[in-house]
């Protein structure tokens, strides 16, 4: 098979989100099934890393694809005609866009219909070109692949697409989240928190991460049950953060609360490992990988009730509703209070992370691509 693939979010050293994916996916493909040659449509120059293998044939199509304006430019036209002159068999699309202009069979992925839940989260015109398109592409679409159940259905029901026509593909944790032993948890915690246990939280500092409610939680949960604990909050403040630093300024213990910032891929393994349990309280996600990642650190979780997150944690996280903060601080308090419910936990982790794994995703993207 000759198989076209739009891979412009392989970006060295920013392989977040939808980039991991196409990475951990792609590579997959190319390193099993030698036999197929691989076309890999990049909008700018590309690392030569990326070259999974003999059979790939990078292909630089302008112009970089970061602006609406552009993404039609991109998809409408570059890869619009890149199709009808390789004339591949299949295009797949990872990132939830295609092109609407051409023929070529196409399989894509959607990992969330965010933007339809809570517009008020994405700029304007990103807005409206989601809302004209998606429902678009969905249609255009040969076949779709969803990252999570609630995906699949939420895809069918808004945009009234075939269920028969969506497939799950799920999500995988990388290499390198695994267990610490107990001297390695007493070194990264003496690195990062002074010795202290800490809850954790992964992620961008965003109204749909609801960072602020967690610091509101985590405050009344000190205030309640006075403890060393500290809260450390791992990510990149994005837009729209001004609940979250009005939260941190009207704590109680804004010193128990510690923004780190953007931490690297490589680190974040041992800063997981470490803590005493991973929160994530998200209002919406197509998955979460994060809460996937914790489980392979044997790490206790807690997180939201919503979306695809119960679908993902199964019976390894506490469950609570993202927007009740006294439901939080009650879980947060009853992990840091009960060795018994952390181990119970860990040991729900194990037998829950054996349903996703990054060949698992490749086996389903590669089904529906032959």
């Amino acid at each position: 098979m000759k198989i076209a693939i739009n891979t412009r979010f392989l970006l060295a050293g920013r392989l977040e989100g939808i980039g991991r994916y196409t990475y951990e996916v792609c590579r997959r493909l190319v390193q099993q099934h030698p036999d197929d040659e691989f076309l890999f449509f990049f909008d700018r120059s590309y690392s030569t890393q990326f070259r999974f293998g003999p059979n790939v044939r990078p292909v630089v199509l302008p112009p970089p694809a970061r602006h609406p304006v552009l993404w039609y430019l991109w998809f409408e036209w570059a890869v619009a005609l890149a199709l009808k002159h390789q004339r591949p068999d299949v295009f797949f699309s990872p990132d939830g866009y295609l092109s609407l202009r051409a023929v070529t069979p196409t399989v894509m992925t959607v990992h969330d219909l965010a933007f339809e839940h809570y517009p008020e989260w994405v700029p304007g015109l990103v807005q409206r070109y989601y809302r004209y398109f998606m429902p678009r592409y969905c249609h255009h679409a040969g076949h779709i692949l969803a990252v999570s159940e609630y995906t699949r259905q939420d895809i069918s029901n808004r945009y009234q697409v075939n269920p028969d026509k969506i497939s799950v593909c799920g999500n995988g944790c990388r290499d390198g989240f695994a267990p610490l032993a107990e001297r390695q948890k007493q070194d990264v915690r003496a690195e990062v928190s002074e010795g202290k246990p800490y809850f954790l939280y992964i992620g961008a500092v965003h109204p749909r991460k609801n960072t602020h409610r967690l610091i509101d939680a985590f405050t009344r949960f000190k205030q309640r049950c006075p403890n060393p604990s500290l809260l450390l909050i791992a990510g990149r403040f994005a837009w729209q953060t001004g609940e979250v630093k009005d939260a941190y300024n009207r704590s109680s213990c804004r010193e128990d609360i510690r923004f780190l910032g953007y931490v690297p891929d490589e680190a974040l393994p041992r800063l997981l490992g470490g803590a005493l349990c991973f929160v994530y309280p998200s209002l919406f996600e197509g998955f979460g990988i994060p809460i996937l990642e914790a489980m392979h650190c044997e790490v206790p979780v807690i997180t939201s009730n919503t979306t695809s997150m119960p679908e993902v944690a199964g019976p390894a996280a506490l469950l609570v509703s993202p927007t009740d903060t006294a439901q939080l601080a009650d879980a947060l308090q009853r992990v840091f209070t009960g060795p018994a419910l952390q181990q119970q936990l860990i040991q729900s982790g194990r037998e829950q992370r054996v349903l996703f794994s990054w060949d698992k995703t490749a086996a389903v993207v590669y089904e529906a691509l032959i």
